[in-house]
């Protein structure tokens, strides 16, 4: 499946949205022989309304990404009591996984927010091409007693394009790999555009997004995942960054600022730094 089109794409005060694959450097590529801006397509029937396409009943991933706090009675348990909860959470979180056979495509990826951000504790990246997968996902962690002292702050459902996410290894039939997430930060926040961006013509949206693919070409570290949230959660998008950088991150999110299009930001917050780590790291990280 190729790349969604730019003018449907975030364009906003952090948004940083490569011209085709979501998976590339935040600035894209550049035809060969032609430097300058890379080069972009236009879609002039963004509605349908004129060429009334199908709807795409495709196979495609869906994505969780689901934040947890820990109350601080946990920490008041006797230090044997707590690792045995633990180990119980991370044996739960990982048969998720571990017990799928290899087409059902799950991936989950667990990152520490302790220390960098006070209402939020850990996030667990899920993917799968079922969203039941997720609710039998939260239900193994459920069962745990280590549920009984997590809340869930925040939670979003985002859909991508499969082949924007993973790679199919050669040789392995319906093995997956996810090729995000492999920075040592993973930047999230959900992301909605104001109602006037639409209304827009094809043409002006595109210009706009020139301008800040343009802008973000020199920041080569950092690369984007976007994913569309229409009608299934309250966002229209999650984006998220993955990084080595977070210096070079946060220079590119402010020369964005400077973009035409970050005038159509309705919402960009809360933002997330994620720090990628083992999850018997994060719990132990916790406790």
């Amino acid at each position: 499946m190729t790349g969604q089109p730019e003018n449907d794409r975030p364009a906003g005060a952090g948004d940083v949205t490569p011209p085709a694959e979501s998976n590339t450097p935040a600035g894209g590529t550049r035809p060969a022989g032609k430097p300058g801006r890379p080069k972009m397509m236009v879609d002039l029937d963004p509605s349908g309304q004129v060429t009334q396409r199908d709807p795409d009943r495709a196979q495609r991933q869906f994505l969780n990404y689901a934040f947890f706090k820990l109350d601080p009675a946990f920490r008041r348990l006797p230090q044997a009591e707590r690792d045995e909860i633990k180990a119980e959470f991370l044996a739960a979180a990982s048969s998720w996984t571990e017990d799928a056979p290899a087409e059902k495509g799950l991936i989950q990826r667990s990152y520490g927010l302790a220390g960098v951000r006070g209402d939020v504790d850990l996030m667990l990246w899920r993917i799968a091409f079922d969203l039941r997968e997720f609710q039998e996902a939260q239900a193994r962690l459920n069962r745990t007693r280590l549920m009984g002292y997590l809340s869930q702050p925040y939670n979003y459902i985002a859909m991508q394009k499969r082949s924007q996410y993973v790679n199919r290894i050669e040789g392995s039939g319906h093995g997956l790999e996810i090729l995000p997430g492999q920075g040592k930060y993973l930047f999230i926040y959900p992301f909605i555009k104001t109602r006037a961006w639409y209304d827009l013509t094809p043409h002006a949206r595109q210009g706009m997004m020139d301008e800040h693919i343009y802008a973000s070409g020199p920041f080569k570290g950092v690369r984007i995942n976007t994913s569309y949230s229409y009608g299934i959660d309250d966002q229209e998008f999650v984006v998220s960054f993955d990084s080595d950088y977070p210096q070079e991150f946060v220079d590119l999110v402010h020369r964005l600022r400077y973009t035409e299009a970050s005038n159509y930001t309705l919402s960009d917050t809360p933002m997330f730094t994620c720090l990628k780590k083992d999850l018997s790291d994060v719990l132990n990280d916790l406790a």
